[in-house]
């Protein structure tokens, strides 16, 4: 449970429009709310402040009613219904469903658990049904009293049949629930929506003085009872009052018994005080009512503008009410929802949600407001702690919003401050001003930058300033960083010391000036080209960081590819090609720690789940000349299983990276040791961004497309590392249970949910930032709620519009324009009359063609008496005409005589016969008509307007003039283009030569092939156009993941390079080879040599060297990378010959057939291979290959590095070795066998250790140092430590395969104990069982030693005794032992001592602030009202991160006795940091195994060891073993 851990929550914010979304439990501990498709439940019986208590999850759509059982001894029982069509019941204690029922067929819009009956729930629905259930029984009756939409319902506290019931319409319905006529009374009076009932918590019905009869017509007789009325106290005993508030802004108490109104309120016009709402904002109005327990005469309700108000019914006229709220700022600035109250041990308090978003409590006996807790209504995109005023939290949310959250307020633990002025779009990006006090800036999805003082006074109502510059899409990251050139180079002096950088979605980095907003921001792809002249494309930028020093900038690409920049100029120092998929988040290690190379770190996560930190510091300090690549991380921190969205590193540690991804959970990493430490999961979401706390080591503040922040403590979480596999699956359960967008159709709006009619907003919608380049086909991976977009609306509202008026799921209104809906809408229309067509055509067969003039021939097939009056008036007006020829004939009714007349007459009858064919709906007849009256200007002008132009018009059109064709062929391809005929459309187009625009008809509608085809048949080949079309192609395939289609585009485009990067994109082998050889035909030499390397490296996971070796021959630059595959290959082959694996590998590997020369050394055998192979003859070629290889620098390895990896550099290390071998460099050749040995050691492989040593030294180490210069002091050190280590291996083959007869025995002892079996050396690397995350190799030893001291006890005797061993044994041993004295060093054992003793310091320095911070934490729960008895005792030992319990039992107590000062410690540092000064350096330049540990084997060993070499060890564990571990495990010699 959330309040166990401790964790604090800004939760998604209540429901809005519900009559009852949330409550209290009777026993006034929890308050609970509607937030989406949960209940969130807050902990209100504490302090002065809410704690967050836990979600109730289960129902998939926006909860509409919730309401706690008011029974005593139930008070943990709820009920919630939800637009899912459920209603469930819900145990708090465990945050659990009891029960459930699903009787509602429509949307459930009301519902309250009855006070009398304990399992009782009562429902109602938005088609007027009432159902009643109860959960003990799981019985249930319906109730249909109205065929209306119900609002609210309440169930009656003194009788428990009577429920009432209130409506959309305005009318209130008192239903028995025991009787089948179950309405009581219809009690009329208001007009509109009811929005809430509250029932008299005093039964009877007292006449109070000012208590209006509305019979009544003269006031004056109050007391007076009219006729026909129940007596007084037969009302005063069974009545009793229900009060009901409506929108129509009136409040009315109603007479139960009487069944009418006694007495109207109507709201007073207050005067909207600390309203934070654009004037503009026509707000609708919500009035709640709440009867205070045991007050018959008062009630409390909302106002107009958020106020809450008590009325005083005793009262009459002005004085009936008092506001709530004394002094600025306590009301909320919104309209209320709900209200109720509880009864806390003597005050009572009453609790509010409001559009405002935020949860209020009042005590009602001094009516101000005690407490406030903000919420949430968006995803949580940004969070951002400013670097000035420490502890304050910027958060940046999806409801157009921004909260600063003083999390270091003592009074007040969720003092926010809200800002929204200018925003109106979801906030996706925040960043403070690194040096000024309050100055925020902030992106939006809709590309909008700009800048929030949150520091002044006034701020609250002072708006942003705002970029003048926009993105084209969301903004992903804003960074403040030091100016580059436009605004680095400015002469006057007068420039800005910081600009601010914003990233977005369209691939573009601008620079504002934030002293010039209104100025044009630059795009620094400019001065990147400039600088580094740069010809290809460069790729779409996603993500944007500063080094804190503000010298090196890092760009994160679309493509997966990092891009590291120097200040100012941006010169291009190197690229990371490590992610091959979209940066999201990049971030730079912090500058303040102990070890200044840290600084040097640079973490990124993309939309792989791999995060990988690169150590750039050897890049930064050599300023090479052209860009290096990088292709090998430094650390590799695996685990996610989804994209990661946010980094943040500890600033309290060093190494310590917190990351945030869409598997829903947070993790903390040790990055040093690619450790994972803490994994959290208590959002119930994707999580967008995550924060390290400023103040405190222990907590991280986290942000989710739940709607909330939490902050949570890292050492009370009990998962280490993110959930794999099944777990990960229950958590995407998890999140598909948030709502999805239902596709109906629409219905009419008759009968839509209560007072949601004028709502066209919904959730907020979904696609988190870095989303919408992922999309597909215009849809990006929405969670499904809609989108809302009313821009006016200063947030959105947090509830999905009912089901039935849910949009279609297509309406992204983010992505998609109108325009198609149109179209959706009229293709149909089009479609539909085809169906009938056959039919119509077979009919048509047999009848003649229809007439085109049908009016005349009608009028002449008339009677005959009809025709002999036409042959008159036509004779009468031709007689007419002749007398007087200008005025044309009246025909009256009979126009169809114009055929006989003249032609004004002609046209009339045209214009007549026209109007029919239109009429009948035969637009073509018509247009036939005109063509022959020569009319057809008119015709097309009105065909266009209607959309109804065709082929055939289009065709005609040239008669009227050329002008008129190239209009009408326009208008036609606007109508064609609306009916999506887009092809068609460029093609009419292309008849009037216009093909720049028909090319970019197609384009925009991503007909990319058909403009391409055009273009280059029309236009000339240098046109720009043509390489346009290919690019946006290329871009687009690229997009959807077709990437080879993309690569040919690129290559139409001339520009072969991006066809490389986009061929590379999958990473797989064969992509890699591909682009590989792609590079090489387009002489991309250093581009191709980096794809070939990786896809080598690639083949070689698969164990296939042939195929690596085939990729790499392609490049002399790879030839030394040849020689270390070929290595590696025959390594792999030796070690898997010396340790045959049982387990078949899933891919068997793929060996070359090379001739092996079996007799000799390793290297020897090697090099042969070289020559005979690679042709590797000269000392030349070896010098050149052993310097391409010694460039290469490869990061220490840790237990955590893969095996395989680990082998590669071993692998790596014995090829400079080999190659130094043949060209006779013996110092370099020790070097380098002493990294191979101390790397597999590092790894903690101590088995392959072993192999390495017995491959490569099978004589020991003699031979190599005759060789050496003796006066080459480094090259001898070097040598010493091989032999070190190779006597270390020795030391521990002797202990662990003692002489023959022996062994029997001991095995079967010592197994169980100690695994020496790391077989298979290669899949398996060794790490002791109990060694910690903090313990060292050598210290693991040890243990191992402890572990043993008693098996051996056992055996000594018999080994002693047996005097069998075979002598020859006996011989080898003994000189094994005698080369163990090297182990046996004075001086190195005192310097290991004092490292040791460093350590321990830093590391008691470590828990002492861990153990500080904790007691700090512990003593503010305390003050919290949390007990929670953590002494210093437990904390130390649940700490503890010592090698086994047993020693930190030991060291607690120690602690215990004598606690270390402060001072002390940096005394003992400090002394022995002196100490280690005064060693010699060649002593501390290459490793050496634990000289202690190899005492206690030697004295493990027993007799079998030489007395001189036994007296040696016990006097070093004297002198040096100081350490508890080193005194335990030798305590039963040194005693």
């Amino acid at each position: 449970m959330a309040a166990a851990a401790g964790v604090r929550v800004l939760p998604a914010s209540p429901n809005w429009y519900s009559s009852r979304c949330s409550d209290a439990s009777s026993d006034g501990r929890l308050f609970g709310f509607a937030a989406r498709h949960r209940v969130c439940l807050l902990d209100v019986g504490g302090a002065s402040t809410p704690t967050f208590y836990g979600e109730l999850i289960g129902h998939t759509d926006r909860i509409s009613g919730f309401a706690f059982c008011q029974c005593p001894g139930q008070s943990s029982l709820c009920a919630s219904s939800s637009d899912d069509g459920s209603v469930k019941i819900w145990e708090t204690a465990g945050l659990a469903p009891v029960a459930e029922h699903g009787l509602h067929q429509n949307a459930i819009s009301a519902l309250h658990w009855s006070p009398l009956v304990k399992d009782l729930i009562v429902s109602g629905d938005e088609k007027g049904i009432v159902v009643c259930y109860w959960h003990n029984r799981s019985d249930s009756q319906q109730f249909f009293p109205e065929p209306r939409t119900i609002f609210c319902l309440t169930c009656s506290p003194h009788h428990e049949n009577l429920v009432a019931i209130g409506y959309k319409d305005g009318m209130v319905v008192v239903i028995d629930i025991s009787r089948k006529r179950e309405v009581l009374h219809r009690l009329r009076g208001h007009d509109d929506e009811i929005h809430c009932l509250a029932w008299c918590p005093v039964p009877g019905e007292e006449r109070l003085p000012a208590w209006q009869d509305e019979l009544q017509v003269v006031p004056s007789e109050e007391g007076e009872v009219p006729n026909g009325e129940l007596t007084q106290d037969t009302a005063t005993k069974k009545g009793c009052y229900l009060a009901s508030g409506s929108k129509d802004q009136t409040i009315r108490i109603w007479s139960c018994t009487r069944g009418r109104s006694v007495m109207t309120l109507k709201l007073p016009p207050t005067k909207r005080r600390g309203g934070a709402v654009d004037p503009a904002v026509k707000e609708r109005i919500w009035l709640t009512v709440h009867w205070p327990p045991g007050r018959s005469t008062e009630i409390v309700s909302s106002g107009f503008g958020g106020e809450l108000l008590l009325w005083d019914l005793t009262q009459s006229g002005k004085r009936k009410w008092t506001l709530l709220g004394s002094s600025e700022g306590q009301n909320h600035s919104r309209i209320v929802f709900n209200l109720c109250s509880v009864k806390h041990q003597d005050k009572e308090l009453l609790f509010s949600i409001s559009m405002d978003r935020d949860v209020k409590c009042w005590d009602l006996s001094t009516l101000d407001c005690s407490w406030t807790m903000p919420s949430l209504g968006g995803f949580v995109y940004s969070l951002a702690f400013s670097p000035v005023d420490t502890g304050c939290l910027a958060i940046g949310v999806g409801d157009s919003m921004i909260r600063v959250w003083n999390t270091l307020s003592m009074n007040n633990i969720y003092d926010v401050k809200t800002f929204w002025q200018s925003i109106k779009s979801k906030v996706t990006a925040l960043a403070w001003h690194p040096t000024k006090e309050g100055c925020l800036a902030f992106g939006t999805d809709d590309g909008k930058v700009g800048i929030f003082d949150t520091f002044s006074s006034s701020a609250k109502n002072k708006p942003p300033q705002i970029s003048s510059t926009y993105h084209k899409k969301t903004v992903y990251t804003l960074a403040w960083g030091p100016p580059t050139p436009p605004l680095a180079s400015g002469g006057d002096g007068e420039q800005p010391s910081v600009t601010l950088y914003s990233c977005a979605g369209e691939g573009i980095v601008f620079q504002h000036n934030p002293w010039k907003l209104n100025g044009e921001a630059n795009d620094i792809n400019k001065v990147i080209r400039d600088t580094n002249s740069i010809k290809h494309k460069l790729p779409a930028r996603t993500e944007i960081s500063w080094k804190p020093d503000g010298k090196l900038l890092a760009l994160g690409n679309e493509d997966g590819s990092i891009e590291i920049f120097q200040a100012p100029n941006l010169k291009l120092l190197c690229t990371i090609q490590q992610h091959h998929k979209l940066i999201n988040a990049i971030r730079w290690h912090h500058e303040h720690g102990s070890q200044p190379e840290l600084s040097y770190l640079i973490a990124s996560g993309s939309i792989n789940a791999t995060i990988y930190v690169h150590n750039l510091k050897s890049v930064v300090e050599s300023t090479p000349e052209s860009p290096l690549t990088i292709t090998e991380p430094f650390r590799t921190l695996a685990g996610h299983t989804a994209k990661i969205t946010s980094l943040s590193w500890s600033p309290h540690h060093e190494g310590r990276l917190v990351s945030a991804c869409y598997d829903g959970t947070a993790q903390v990493w040790d990055v040093m040791k690619e450790e994972p430490l803490c994994n959290y999961r208590g959002h119930q979401g994707r999580l967008l961004s995550v924060q390290w706390s400023p103040v405190d080591s222990d907590a991280v503040y986290t942000g989710a497309d739940d709607f909330s922040v939490h902050k949570w403590q890292i050492s009370k979480q009990e998962h280490t590392r993110p959930p794999q596999g099944k777990k990960s699956i229950e958590l995407e359960k998890k999140r598909s249970m948030q709502p999805k967008v239902k596709t109906k159709k629409k219905k009419k709006p008759i009968g839509k949910s209560p007072a949601k009619q004028d709502l066209s907003d919904a959730m907020n919608g979904d696609e988190s930032a870095k989303e919408m380049l992922l999309e597909e086909n215009g849809v990006s991976d929405h969670e499904g709620e809609k989108e809302a977009r009313e821009a006016e609306l200063p947030d959105k509202v947090s509830m999905t519009v009912s089901k039935d008026t849910s949009s279609p799921a297509c309406d992204y209104s983010s992505f998609s324009l109108p325009k198609p809906f149109v179209t959706q809408k009229a293709i149909p229309v089009k479609k539909d009359p085809p169906k009938d067509k056959p039919t119509l055509d077979a009919s048509l067969k047999k009848r003649k063609p229809r007439s085109i003039l049908p009016f005349s021939t009608f009028m002449d097939h008339r009677s005959k008496d009809e025709l002999h009056q036409d042959c008159l008036r036509l004779a009468t007006c031709l007689k007419n005409k002749d007398n007087n020829e200008d005025v044309s004939p009246d025909l009256k009714d009979r126009i169809h005589l114009g055929l006989f007349t003249d032609r004004a007459s002609l046209h009339k009858m045209i214009d007549v016969e026209g109007k029919h064919h239109l009429e009948n709906g035969h637009p073509e007849l018509f247009q036939q008509l005109m063509l022959w009256k020569g009319d057809m200007k008119g015709v097309l002008q009105a065909a266009a307007e209607r959309g109804e132009l065709t082929d055939q018009l289009v065709a005609i059109s040239p008669m009227v003039g050329y002008q008129a064709w190239v209009w009408t062929v326009e208008a036609f391809v606007k109508q064609l283009c609306f009916q999506e005929q887009y092809v068609k459309a460029a093609s009419h187009l292309l008849s009037i030569h216009k093909v720049y625009e028909a090319v970019e008809l197609l384009k925009v509608n991503h007909f990319y092939r058909e403009a391409i085809v055009i273009a280059k048949a029309r236009l000339r080949p240098e046109d720009p156009i043509l390489r346009d079309l290919y690019t946006s192609w290329a871009a687009l395939l690229e997009k959807d993941g077709h990437y080879s289609m993309a690569a040919k585009c690129y290559l139409g485009a001339s520009s072969p390079y991006d066809a490389v990067k986009v061929l590379a994109k999958k990473g797989d082998a064969t992509s890699l080879k591909t682009a590989a050889e792609l590079a090489l035909v387009s002489g991309e030499e250093e581009l191709s040599a980096t794809l070939s390397f990786r896809c080598a490296q690639d083949l070689l996971l698969s164990r296939n060297w042939v195929g690596a070796q085939e990729v790499l021959q392609q490049h002399k630059t790879l030839f030394g990378q040849r020689l270390v595959f070929c290595l590696n290959e025959l390594l792999c082959k030796c070690l898997s010959e010396r340790n045959p694996c049982d387990r078949k590998s899933l891919v068997p590997p793929c060996y070359h057939s090379w001739e092996l020369n079996r007799e000799a050394s390793f290297f020897d055998m090697v090099i042969e291979v070289w020559q005979n192979v690679f042709g590797m003859d000269t000392t030349e070629q070896a010098t050149c290959a052993w310097e391409q290889l010694h460039s290469i620098e490869h990061p220490p390895s840790t237990s955590n590095t893969p095996p395989k990896q680990v082998l590669f550099r071993i692998s790596h290390d014995l090829t400079l070795a080999a190659l130094s071998y043949q060209t006779a460099t013996w110092d370099e050749a020790v070097k380098s066998i002493l990294g191979a040995v101390t790397r597999s050691y590092d790894a903690g492989n101590f088995t392959l250790m072993q192999e390495i040593c017995s491959i490569i030294l099978p004589e020991g180490c003699d031979n190599l140092r005759r060789k050496l210069d003796s006066t080459n002091s480094e090259s001898m050190d070097a040598c010493r430590s091989l032999e070190g280590f190779v006597a270390y291996k020795g030391l521990y083959d002797l202990w662990w395969n003692p002489p023959k007869d022996s062994l029997v025995l001991q095995k079967a002892v010592l197994d169980p104990v100690l695994c020496p079996g790391e077989q298979p050396a290669l899949e398996k690397s060794y790490v002791s069982g109990q060694s910690s995350s903090e313990e060292t190799h050598d210290q693991t030893a040890v243990e191992r030693d402890e572990n043993l001291c008693n098996t051996t006890e056992v055996h000594r005797c018999e080994t002693e005794s047996d005097s069998r061993t075979s002598s020859v044994d006996l011989v080898e041993g003994q000189s094994k032992l005698n080369g163990c004295e090297v182990l046996l060093s004075e001086e190195i054992a005192a310097l290991q001592n004092t490292q040791r003793d460093i350590a321990e310091v830093q590391q008691i320095l470590a828990d002492m602030i861990r153990q500080h911070q904790q007691q700090r934490n512990n003593l503010q729960e305390n003050t919290n009202g949390s007990t929670q008895e953590s002494n210093l005792q437990q904390s130390s030992e649940t700490e503890s991160d010592k090698p086994c319990s047993d020693s930190s039992q030991m060291n607690c107590k120690d602690e215990v006795k004598e606690p270390i000062t402060l001072p002390e410690l940096t005394k003992q540092l400090l002394k022995a940091k002196q100490k280690l000064a005064e060693f010699p350096d060649n002593l501390k330049v290459f490793p050496f195994p634990d000289v202690l540990e190899c005492c206690l084997v030697l004295l493990h060993i027993g007799s079998r060891c030489p007395p001189e070499l036994h007296e040696q060890a016990l006097d070093l564990l004297r002198k040096h073993g100081s350490a508890d571990i080193y005194k335990k495990a030798g305590r039963r010699f040194l005693t």
